[in-house]
């Protein structure tokens, strides 16, 4: 098995740049913060942008934790790829990373400053400190359970050919709970008041009486109780108002709803 390595500080893209050397190389696998990705999806592990802490992210990072570290081997193993690509802050990251997981030292190491212009370098540098925007190198329905509650955002990487543009891959933008922006929390008190924002907008809906939320470390539930109006099919009402209550509470707050129950309490 091949070992290689792109060392760049953090923020300076190493995250976007690995799809596309991983891909000119001919490399099917990665270790980026803590997880083990390989076809565009997460193999094993747990990701540093999940850590409360700078100290906890790097940590997980080099695979600190026994657990961790165990299941991101057995995986390798597993799946024996013919080569992977570590991603690292410093040579000595890359090298401590590989021990860590029981691989061969890196047979090369690359530099995110050879591969990737200045300024590239720079809006990514931007982006981090300026958005608090980290990249994972992998598409955001993979990571919609892992960073529930997190704000994620799907990027997509274009090649052009000819006159027409392909998709050759896709990364997500998280916004983890440390960041250089400082920490941040959704209270309850702004979910209901979407909620009902969103419920209200449907014409057939007169008022919302109350909301409960099941919230969980991996998803959240809702239930809606609703007084509706006269003059409707409240059937499809009643859906319409659910499905639009999930889709814009997972848009700005970043949550996976599992489900929506709406409960018709009265018509006026």
């Amino acid at each position: 098995m091949k070992i290689y390595g792109l060392v760049g500080n953090s923020g300076t893209g190493k995250s976007y740049q690995s799809l596309n050397l991983c891909r000119e190389m001919g490399i099917p696998c990665l270790i980026d913060d803590g997880l083990f990705i390989g076809q565009n999806r997460i193999y094993a592990g747990k990701s540093a942008k999940r850590a409360g802490t700078m100290l906890g992210a790097v940590k997980t990072a080099i695979f600190t934790e026994d657990e961790h570290r165990d299941e991101v081997v057995k995986a390798i193993r597993e799946l024996n790829p013919e080569s992977i690509m570590i991603l690292g802050t410093s040579d000595r990251m890359i090298y401590r990373i590989a021990d860590r997981l029981d691989l061969p030292e890196p047979d090369q190491l690359i530099h995110i400053e050879d591969i990737a212009q200045s300024e590239d370098i720079e809006e990514a540098r931007k982006q981090r400190m300026e958005g608090g925007k980290h990249a994972i190198p992998v598409a955001t329905f993979q990571l919609k359970r892992e960073f529930s509650g997190y704000f994620l955002r799907p990027l997509k990487i274009l090649r052009r050919v000819g006159h027409r543009s392909t998709v050759v891959a896709e990364k997500s933008e998280v916004r983890p709970t440390f960041s250089y922006l400082g920490h941040y929390a959704i209270s309850e008190r702004a979910i209901y008041d979407i909620i009902e924002a969103i419920a209200i907008k449907n014409p057939i809906v007169a008022r919302v009486t109350d909301s409960y939320i099941d919230r969980k470390d991996s998803s959240m539930a809702l239930e809606v109780g609703v007084i509706l109006s006269y003059g409707g099919n409240v059937f499809s009402a009643a859906e319409e108002v659910q499905k639009e209550i999930k889709k814009v509470v997972e848009e700005l707050t970043g949550f996976n709803i599992i489900r929506v129950d709406l409960c018709v309490k009265g018509l006026e």
